[in-house]
């Protein structure tokens, strides 16, 4: 046998290893099952704070196809709150039980444009709540320069709010190093609000009423915080 051989036989038990490797290490257990039976429609709020649920007047901004969301997602919560005040917030909620990369594709920043929408800002931040921070994205989309949009977001990987895509992803390998296919959420509300100090404002004042009104574990799902 020569050497060209000797390389390639190597080569190919070399693969071999590691496909039956990878084979074996992969997740089996899906995270999601030590969730409990509990909806995100049963977990979030109606009410709480200063915040109402209202009816909604129109659809919350979501380019995707009902078949395709359906596909992508196994539950998925739209809402509208409004305050004592008057101010109303728009709230969307997106989980999938088996997370992988097509979640990463209906961020806001892509979706919002799908919608016709132009993405004018985008700032990584931190969201200041009793039970500590949650990392977020806050951006400016604008609809045919009349419609301004603010919009606050953040997602998760099991039970951790997640920076980056880099983030997603050794969280994601965090979770299948234990044996364990990992679910994903996406938090996002908006408002309709020109002054953007202002609607992030109230953003906050939303996210925090919200994080006090839930239990400890139902806080965990929907944000990483751990308090």
């Amino acid at each position: 046998m020569n050497k060209r051989s000797i390389s390639a036989l190597i080569a190919a038990i070399f693969m071999s290893v590691t496909a039956v490797s990878a084979n074996h290490l992969r997740p089996t257990h899906y995270f999601s099952d030590t969730r409990g039976t509990r909806t995100l429609e049963q977990i979030v709020p109606s009410k709480f704070g200063d915040w109402q649920q209202q009816n909604l007047a129109g659809n919350i901004v979501n380019p995707q196809q009902q078949q395709l969301l359906n596909e992508l997602y196994s539950e998925q919560v739209s809402r509208a709150y409004v305050s004592s005040q008057g101010y109303r917030i728009m709230l969307s909620i997106a989980y999938g039980k088996n997370q992988n990369d097509s979640f990463q594709v209906h961020l806001p920043e892509i979706c919002y444009p799908a919608q016709g929408f132009q993405v004018i800002s985008s700032e990584k931040t931190t969201l200041e709540t009793d039970f500590g921070k949650i990392p977020v994205k806050q951006l400016k989309t604008t609809y045919q320069s009349q419609r301004i949009e603010p919009v606050t977001y953040w997602t998760t990987i099991g039970n951790y709010a997640v920076k980056s895509g880099t983030d997603k992803k050794l969280k994601e390998m965090e979770y299948a190093m234990k044996g364990e296919i990992a679910d994903g959420l996406l938090f996002r509300i908006s408002s309709l609000d020109p002054d953007l100090p202002h609607a992030f404002a109230a953003h906050q004042q939303f996210i925090s009423s919200m994080m006090a009104a839930l239990s400890a574990e139902d806080r965990l799902r929907l944000s990483g915080l751990m308090k």
